[in-house]
């Protein structure tokens, strides 16, 4: 691993701290990235209807979520050997708004899964530089501080593409999809300002370095769940759910399979809810306004739930956010078979914010926290690695049944069963040891 210890030391002692103004490059690709997905989700019901662009919502988000997996290899390998960190974010977001337009040009429904496709696989290539940029260019002491203001300026910024698509869809609710346009203006925007704003560090650090620090680790999970070191191989996978045949050994596989769990109720949940408060005749502003009350509530979330996550169980705190996020999708299910019409925008102004904010900020602290301790007591590429993989993986067949479910049984069914997935991963959670304190984590 190429850390240049005296490197850093020799920073830390003779030079002021680096000004992280570089981080407001971000902004204007996480606008044209915030809403995306819900316009992906309404564009295909435009073109498709109802029950059809369900279907191919699910397959888009599918191909999406299995595009990551390549994607992180791939864009890994590329972080590597080039050790570009500026040209590889201007270049991601460059073709991000390549991609955006693109959209507006052609309207058919495989162009427009082929596209949002494009935009998973371009994407990687910036997450990780990113956080190593801040690894390589501030003193140790402020690494902290300028991840909490990377992932502030993301959320800061998705929560305006979502007002921005509030008031666009008000102003002109038939141009949905003219709204490309800007939003790729602003993805171009962030390549421009990568390029001026962003200077190559004078040493680098190696991809591991990342999950080797909490708050880069959690800096960059929270971009995308997917991040391999190397590639797992089938002994790897092996070896780690061999544990559950000792009580001894069960902690690492339980966790991964409770993953597999919740992932695979994100897909089958987040797949269809845009398409069901279509169903329900609520407009496109409301809508994204749902969508943005879910991302207000969670980037306000994730300000209390490290503080709330430190001072309690692991495993206790991860069990209260799945309950939280189960019953929020029950409820919501049982919504759809009680109500009828527009008044669905209460129950899921209520309880969609429950559960993407409140139950996913505690969840997702706590899993990660011990996802961290995982790959500190374990073989870090092949932890992480075999991680990344069932996250894909589950999260590409959540999201390919979604639609299926809701279209051939019911948006109800999914919904309860996205809950039920939640329940069980609850169980799962349950059965892992308990540490004798908070901050020896879960996993041994």
């Amino acid at each position: 691993m190429n850390r240049n210890h005296l490197g850093v030391g020799l920073m830390g002692a003779q030079e002021k701290p680096k000004k992280d103004n570089w981080l407001y490059s971000t902004f204007p690709i996480s606008v044209a990235i915030g809403p995306l997905g819900t316009m992906i989700q309404l564009y295909l019901i435009e073109l498709n209807g109802q029950a059809l662009g369900t279907i191919y919502g699910g397959l888009a988000a599918a191909i999406y979520n299995g595009i990551s997996i390549p994607a992180a290899l791939l864009w890994g390998l590329t972080i590597d050997r080039l050790h570009k960190r500026r040209s590889l974010i201007g270049l991601s977001y460059a073709l991000t708004a390549i991609a955006l337009v693109s959209f507006y040009v052609g309207g058919s429904t495989e162009g427009t899964i082929a596209r949002y496709s494009v935009v998973s696989f371009v994407s990687f290539a910036s997450a990780t530089p990113l956080n190593l940029l801040i690894m390589e260019t501030e003193q140790k002491s402020r690494w902290a501080g300028a991840f909490a203001k990377l992932s502030m300026v993301s959320s800061v910024g998705n929560v305006a593409g979502l007002v921005v698509s509030v008031v666009w869809t008000d102003l002109i609710p038939s141009q949905l999809v003219l709204l490309f346009v800007p939003l790729g203006a602003l993805a171009l925007t962030s390549s421009a300002l990568s390029v001026v704003m962003i200077k190559e560090p004078p040493f680098v650090f190696e991809r591991e370095t990342v999950a080797r620090r909490r708050p880069s680790f959690f800096s960059r999970l929270l971009a995308n769940p997917v991040f391999f070191i190397v590639i797992p191989t089938l002994s790897d996978f092996r070896r780690i759910f061999r544990g559950l045949r000792s009580s001894l050994t069960r902690s690492v596989p339980l966790f991964y399979i409770s993953t597999i769990l919740f992932y695979l109720s994100a897909g089958l949940f987040n797949t269809s809810f845009v398409p069901a408060m279509h169903l329900f005749s609520l407009p496109d502003q409301q809508v994204f306004a749902v969508i943005l009350a879910g991302m207000v509530v969670q980037s306000l979330a994730f300000q209390f739930a490290g503080k709330f996550v430190g001072s309690r169980s692991l495993i206790t705190t991860s069990i209260q956010g799945l309950l939280l996020r189960g019953w929020s999708y029950v409820g919501i299910g049982a919504a759809v078979l009680l109500l009828s019409g527009p008044i669905f925008v209460i129950p899921a102004l209520i309880l969609y914010p429950l559960a993407g904010g409140v139950a996913f900020a505690i969840y997702y602290t706590s899993a990660n926290t011990m996802m961290f301790t995982t790959v500190q007591s374990k073989s870090a590429g092949a932890a992480l690695g075999v991680y990344s993989a069932i996250v894909g993986i589950a999260s590409m067949a959540g999201s390919l049944a979604s639609g299926f479910i809701s279209v051939y049984v019911g948006y109800d069914t999914t919904f309860i069963l996205a809950g039920i997935l939640l329940f069980a991963a609850m169980g799962v959670v349950g059965r892992l040891p308990k540490p004798s304190s908070p901050d020896e984590g879960a996993l041994q």
